[in-house]
């Protein structure tokens, strides 16, 4: 495992003292989107970093388990969804059991969308008439649903969907269906082969996965009804729309989203929140060219409780309001 280490000189402006810390930021492992995303975060950070401060990268976690570094204290900042954010400090039994994570709090929201694609086989649609996702999870025609493994984040959202129209797993399979979980390496293949009929899906525009499998097989995606996202919404998720960048998308598709954020300890002094948040605001255009996913990011919005699903850490809210941002 690679990690990056620096020690940097840090020349302090304002009335904020910043003491030297030893901040881990959690990403994921290495080879990863948000590994390199954290790499980006790592070079935007040096500048703000006090005397004697050691910034390492942490080449594990991921939206679930990254909260929870962070409630431990083994990272100080990590990336995290706003889903998962919201589950780690209400609670979710579906996700964290027992666990919770009262001292969270979030430095920068709405970093980038990560929505949900729901996407059938069009083969399927034909054969059973079948054209919501309504319809295609609770009629009694089979369906066969393929996701990532437990550890992702789209299991906890398709089982928060199934929940919402009404069904469950345990009901699917009932009715003759499947619920398939293999790696986003077979995924593809699993949609080529005819094997699945449903692929659920969280990614952010441009994935490889969707990518190929929508120039592939044909395939439709289909919009989260009213319904459904307002329940979703109560769970977490934000409503988005997907501006047409697939093929099989007819047009905007009306879905879900579970947001990226970045997360810290209340215990971070409020200096070093305050330099930190200022360090990603104010380098927006950098973001943008780093990664495509980031091109939306607005600071100016990036305070809100919309945006980051849970109370800002009070450094990071002091930046947002001594630049006259909303932070509600």
């Amino acid at each position: 495992m690679t990690l990056l280490r620096c020690l940097l000189i840090f020349g302090l402006a304002g009335c904020l003292h910043v003491r030297a810390e030893d901040i881990r930021l959690a990403g994921m492992r290495i080879g990863s989107a948000w590994y390199v995303f954290s790499a980006t975060l790592y070079k935007l950070m040096l500048d703000e970093l006090p005397e004697g401060t050691r910034l390492e990268v942490m080449a594990k976690g991921g939206g679930i388990a990254n909260p929870l570094l962070v409630e431990s204290g083994r990272a100080q900042v990590a990336l995290a969804n706003r889903a998962t954010a919201v589950w780690a400090y209400e609670g979710n039994p579906l996700v964290y059991g027992e666990r919770r994570c009262p001292n969270l709090r979030v430095l920068v929201g709405g970093l980038n969308t990560v929505p949900a694609s729901f996407i059938v086989r069009n083969a399927y649609v034909e054969r059973t008439g079948n054209d919501t996702l309504e319809k295609i999870l609770t009629s009694d025609d089979p369906v066969r649903i393929v996701m990532k493994p437990r550890g992702s984040s789209a299991p906890v959202v398709a089982d928060l969907t199934l929940a919402a129209a009404g069904t469950s797993r345990e009901k699917i399979v009932a009715n003759g269906g499947r619920i398939l979980q293999v790696s986003s390496k077979q995924i593809a293949n699993v949609m080529r082969n005819g094997q699945a009929d449903l692929y659920i899906e969280l990614a952010p525009v441009g994935q490889q996965v969707i990518t190929e499998v929508s120039l592939t097989v044909p395939i439709t995606f289909l919009h989260v009804s009213d319904s459904l996202r307002e329940k979703l919404v109560a769970k977490g998720l934000r409503e988005t729309v997907v501006p047409p960048f697939w093929k099989g998308q007819e047009g905007p598709t009306q879905t879900v989203d579970i947001g990226t954020v970045i997360v810290t300890h209340r215990d971070l002094s409020d200096a070093m929140a305050y330099r930190l948040t200022k360090a990603i605001c104010e380098n927006r255009d950098v973001l943008g060219k780093a990664h495509k996913a980031w091109r939306s990011f607005d600071p100016e919005q990036a305070g809100t409780r919309d945006a980051g699903g849970i109370a800002l850490h009070p450094g990071a809210a002091r930046y947002f309001q001594e630049r006259g941002w909303a932070t509600e």
